[in-house]
This record gives C-alpha cells, structure tokens and sequence, in this order.
C-alpha cells in the first residue's frame, strides 16, 4: 500500500455517500433534471459513489393530478435521459425519483445509475392514502406490476422491488432502495433486502414537514438501520415543491447502525448535498457478531429468495488521498455532548454502585477494605465505596481505606490520598510497606537489600506485591472484601502486577472502565460536589497528577516514572483498544482512524475538553503506540486476563473479562497484527 493509498477513506473499506436536497420546479422536469446534474457532480467531486436525491424529484412530488398529464409524463422521460447522458462520465452511482407509465399504470420510481447506463428501477411499494396523502389517486403500488424488466431511455433493465446493487469492486457497498411510505410500514422493503444482504439502504422521500415530524424521521432512520445493521440514505424534499396545503424541509439524513452520520440544514432556499462516509466493516463485523441477524435470515429464507442482485461497475477513487468526512470521537468512551457526557456518568457510577453492593450483600460485608494511591484508579474506586456505603446505609466509615507509601511515593500523591480519605470520611489507616519490603528483598537475596540502586522489575513489585498482600490480609482481619482499583486500559496492556499485585481483588470495580472515562467521571463527581465541598479540590488534583505507578524513586519532581511514557498515551491507546475489540479492525484501518481523529489538536471533540487533552499526534507516533498496543495485547497480557476477578460490566465497548465479552487463549501469537501494522506508513505523503 502506498502513502497515498493509506489516506485514502476507501481503501479502509469506508464507502462516501451523499444525500441531495434540489431545488425543484412543480412540473417543470427539464429545470429539475439540470439541478439534479449539479448536485450529483458535486457528489463526484466530493468523492462520493453513491448519491440519492428525492421521490419523484424529476417532476416535483407535488404535481398532484398533473401526473396524469401525458406531457408531463413524457418530459420526465426526455429528463431522466438528460441526467443519465449529462452523468456518464462522473464515477458515481445516482439513484433518482421519477414517475414512469408501464402498461398503461402509472408507477413512483427510483432509478439507480451510473456510466450512462441504468441498472434498475425500483418502484414504491406501499402507497399512503390518507390525511394529506392519497397516492392511490394516481399511482399503483409496485408490486402490481408483472414484469421483471423494462425498456427504458433505450435499454432493458431490471424492474422490482426486490433489487440489490452491489460495487463489483467493493462487494461490500450492496445497496437496496425503497421509498418514503416505505420506510413507515410495520415491515419495511428495506427489512428483507437487509437480511438479503444490502448493508446500505437508500430512501427516496418527499415528507412534508409539520412540527415535530424530523424528529420522528430521525427515530425512524435510526431504528430502521440499527434494526438492519445498516447504512442508511434518507433524502426529502426540499425548496419548490407546491405549498398550497404543505410546506418542505429537504431533510436529508445519513445514519450508521443506529448512529448518527451527517445531516443537511433544514429549510435551505436553494440546492445543496450533504456527504457522509459509511464504515461497511463496522457493519459487516456486527452482522457476524450478533448471531439473531442469522436465525432472523434462516427464518426469512423464502422472502430474500426474490432478490436479485445486479453488479455495479463502478471505478472507486482510490489512488488519490482522500481523508475521511465523518468525524471519530477521539474518546470512543467518552460522549462528547456535554449532558449526554453527565447522563453517561451518572449510570456509570450507578452499574459500578450496584455490583458492589449485590456483591457485598450476597458476601453479608459490612465494610470494604482498599488501597488509596492518590493516583486516578484508586480515587475512582473510593468513590464508588462511599456510594455504595451511602446506598447501604452504611456509614463511610465502614471504608477501611489504607494508603501504603513506599520507596518512590511522591509526597504529592502522598499527601493527596490522605485529604481524599478525610474528606470522603471513611477509616483511614497509612502503612509504611518499606520495612517489609526491605525482608523480602533480604529473604530472595536482591542487591537492594545491600543498598545497591538496582530498579528491576522484581524492585517494582516486590512493591506491589506488598500492598496486595496487606490489603488481603487486614480483608481477613476485618472480615471485608478487598474492593480492586485496576482499569479497563491497564488490563488491555497488561499494566498490572500479577497474582498477589493489583491484578488481584476480591471484586474489580473499575474492570470494564477506561483511563480516559475514568478522568471524566471524577471530574463530574469534582464539579457536581457530590462528596462535599471538601472532597472537590483534592479530585481536581488527583485530575492534574502524572500517571505513575511510583515505584522507581526520582531524583527530582521532572524524573518521576510515567506510565504513558513506557507504555503509550491512554487517550490513544485507549482508541486502538476500543476500534481492535469493539470491532476487530485491522491495525491499518485503526490507525487510519487514529489520525483522523489526533492529527489537528485545534480539532477538539467538544468545547470543554481540557487543554491539556488537546494533543495530536502524527502517523509516525500512531504506528509507534499501536505497535505497543497490539504487542502487550495480544501476545503479553492475556494470561492475566484469563484470571481476572468479577466486576461489572459498564459499557456497549465491551469487558475483558474471560466470563464476558472476551474470550482469548492465554498463549496466542501477534504476528498477523504485527505484519499489518508494519504496512502504516511512518509520514504523510
């Protein structure tokens, strides 16, 4: 793969689509066809290969019992030909509305091309007839008609309702098409082709507005193609259309499995196209994963039996760089709307609080037993004790908190774990591990004993060891579980001290909770003062602390040991580990991504982020951390994952948890991953 080719959307299996609002004249075809022109070149030109515009936009929708005027109908023919001869050059696919007379019955058409060449007409199947609708006037329902094919602007093509369009270049841009009522039936036409294989459904609309009718198409969309697992092109009309009785929004909408991908700016007074990039993998991988997609298959075997599917030989733009449109969250755990961002907190406080408290009554625990760093994990998991006691009833002072100072504890962090259990007001205790690890370091003969500088990894968890095992033991003192501190991001890296170090718990609160959430969750906690006013400045602190496991001494505040800097940013991190699990993306594609979403600091997720989170990071500094990522992920760390103790699941992007969402051998291979990510690029042509 060539630089150029690696910044290229398509060549990561994303598919550039593009829904057009024209500006139309009621029953003035030929004004119609040369705005529908414009509109599908600058589709091309954006990139595009798939563009729809709306129900019967050749003629208007709005033409009422003009549609039994011959004249009318033969313009929208001589029409359809201008767009199709005006369009054979451009590398993209059109889908366009007209109505079309065959034998004698009048039928609402989409018309799918490309190249000067039509590959099929879909008609509408179910027509409304009611309050400002009544189709039935002057249109017969689709599948009314008996022919399979029909003569069109000089070529025989497909007709039906039951038609796939699949790129021969990219098998999967499979698309089907319905129209407007289509989309509101109990079934949709849409329902099957899925199941048939369309991952793309494009709806050809017309859909008056009345107050509150977007948000209502917004639902439908939305349900309709998380309900599919599929894209979905939804395209209204727009300025022009006859307002005698309505008025018209031109809502156009592209949506993902149920997310949000880009809209147009209702109520425009003139022609204009919204672009927007379909992840196709996103979709193949959850129409894998979720097995009811299969059985609903099996199920509807007969039904999708119909389809037929028609190869599109269409040319994607490949070769140049082509970034993507769509913007990725840099924090896929994090919601970037500010009170979506609050709500998402406030439930993950409540699903963290919940398996606690399940866990301590069915264990008949009155108290808790945990280790206060001053660092990040730990304050999370304290928080999360004091609501559980709160819901307990219990008082805070059942929190047996230790904080356990060792050779390199800073006396910033020190000094922060001490005011957190104060103003949490649980029972705190500090215990001086150095003198028992200076035993073990006797008993197993390491040079520290003899006061030799030698930092190794058996120094660092010597340490670590240490505290889990005073934790354990004042936990059989006291009668009360050892509640865990350990994240999401740490056990995807293998960032934890096996068996008898923070690896271990009686129960994981923060398990399926990422570094990066975790720093918002105590900053809402810290700005809704929901432990005290005395408890919010110390969480704000903790917020501004390095992330260190402190367990090499520094010479000075400069030299204290950073997590990030052996193992990677978190907020990257934290996006490969999201994008490779969630999805099961190839390194290359992930780091696509990556730079999409890091490569322009100026380009904050939302406005609050905080300055010191406006980071961005070049290709070169991707492949370097995922590399790191996928090395410590699929080769390192599975052995400690294997044996990870309970803890709730908090989120749709997954656990770790061997019991849950992952299931991995403990002695597997990188090499695949490796070998793909040795294919990104270290500089941006």
């Amino acid at each position: 793969m060539t630089i150029a080719n690696f910044f290229n959307l398509y060549n990561h299996n994303f598919a550039r689509v593009a829904v057009a609002i024209p500006e139309v004249r009621v029953a003035d075809p030929a004004f119609n066809a040369g705005q529908s022109i414009t509109l599908i070149r600058e589709a091309a030109e954006a990139g595009a290969a798939l563009v729809a515009l709306p129900e019967l936009g050749i003629t208007a929708y709005s033409c009422e019992d003009l549609f039994h005027q011959q004249a009318l109908l033969d313009a929208a023919r001589t029409a359809l030909a201008q767009v199709l001869q005006n369009t054979a050059a451009l590398p993209i696919v059109a889908v366009v509305g007209v109505p079309l007379q065959i034998d004698g019955l009048l039928y609402n058409c989409a018309v799918v091309m490309s190249g000067g060449r039509i590959f099929g007409v879909v008609p509408k199947t179910f027509l409304p007839n009611y309050r400002e609708f009544y189709e039935l006037r002057q249109f017969t329902p689709g599948d009314y008609c008996r022919h399979a094919e029909i003569d069109l602007c000089g070529q025989r093509v497909p007709f039906g309702a039951q038609l796939l369009f699949r790129a021969d270049e990219q098998p999967l841009l499979t698309f089907s098409v319905e129209i407007c009522e289509d989309l509101w039936t109990p079934i949709p036409p849409s329902s099957y082709a899925a199941l048939a294989g369309a991952l793309v459904v494009v709806n050809l609309s017309a859909s008056n507005i009345t107050v509150g009718k977007d948000d209502w198409r917004r639902q439908l969309v939305a349900n309709q193609s998380g309900r599919c697992i599929a894209g979905y092109l939804y395209c209204a009309a727009g300025y022009g259309e006859s307002t005698t009785d309505l008025a018209w929004d031109g809502h156009g909408m592209i949506y993902e499995n149920g997310s949000w991908v880009a809209e147009t700016q209702r109520f425009q007074y003139r022609s204009h196209l919204v672009v927007g990039d379909i992840d196709l993998d996103r979709l193949a991988q959850d129409r894998m994963r979720t097995n009811m997609f299969s059985q609903s298959l099996h199920r509807q075997s007969e039904a999708i039996s119909r389809f037929r599917t028609i190869g599109l030989p269409l040319a994607l733009p490949r070769a140049r760089a082509l970034a993507l449109a769509r913007g990725h969250e840099r924090f896929p755990y994090v919601p970037s709307d500010p009170a979506t961002r609050d709500r998402r907190c406030q439930e993950v406080y409540d699903i963290q609080v919940q398996g606690l408290v399940k866990r301590l009554r069915s264990m008949n625990a009155h108290k808790v037993v945990i280790g206060v760093s001053g660092g990040l994990d730990s304050t999370q998991a304290l928080i999360v004790c004091a609501r559980a006691m709160d819901v307990m009833g219990l008082p805070r002072a059942s929190i047996l908190a230790y904080t356990m100072p060792g050779f390199a504890t800073s006396a910033r962090t020190l000094d922060q774990s001490r005011r957190l259990m104060q103003a949490v007001g649980c029972t705190a205790a500090e215990i001086d591990i150095r003198p028992s690890c200076m035993q073990m370091f006797k008993d197993i003969g390491h040079p520290f004993a003899e006061g030799k500088p030698v930092y190794d990894v058996t120094f660092e968890n010597v340490q670590a060891g240490e505290r889990t095992s005073h934790l354990f033991r004042l936990a059989n003192r006291h009668d009360a579980p050892v509640v865990g501190t350990s994240d999401l991001s740490e056990l995807a890296l293998g960032w934890s001290t096996y068996g008898v170090g923070d690896h271990m718990a009686h129960y994981h609160v923060n398990a399926s909770v990422p570094k990066t959430l975790i720093q918002y969750l105590i900053r809402y906690v810290a700005r809704t003062g929901q432990l005290g006013a005395q408890a919010s400045p110390v969480l704000l602190d903790v917020l501004d602390t390095i992330i260190s496991p402190e367990l090499v001494p520094a010479s000075d505040a400069a030299a204290v040991q950073s997590t990030e800097a052996f193992i990677g940013p978190y907020e990257l991190q934290d996006f490969h580990l999201y994008y490779t699990v969630r999805f099961g993306y190839l390194p290359t594609k992930v780091a696509f991504m990556a730079w999409s979403a890091w490569r322009d600091r100026t380009q904050g997720n939302w406005p609050d982020i905080p300055e010191a989170m406006r980071n961005e990071y070049d290709i070169a500094a991707i492949k370097k951390w995922l590399t790191v990522f996928l090395r410590r992920f699929f080769a390192l760390s599975q052995y400690k994952r294997s044996a990870l103790p309970n803890g709730p699941k908090v989120g749709s992007g997954g656990s770790l948890s061997p019991r849950s969402d992952w299931r991995a051998p403990s002695d597997g291979e990188a090499g695949a991953w490796l070998a793909e990510a040795e294919k990104i690029p270290e500089r941006e042509g």
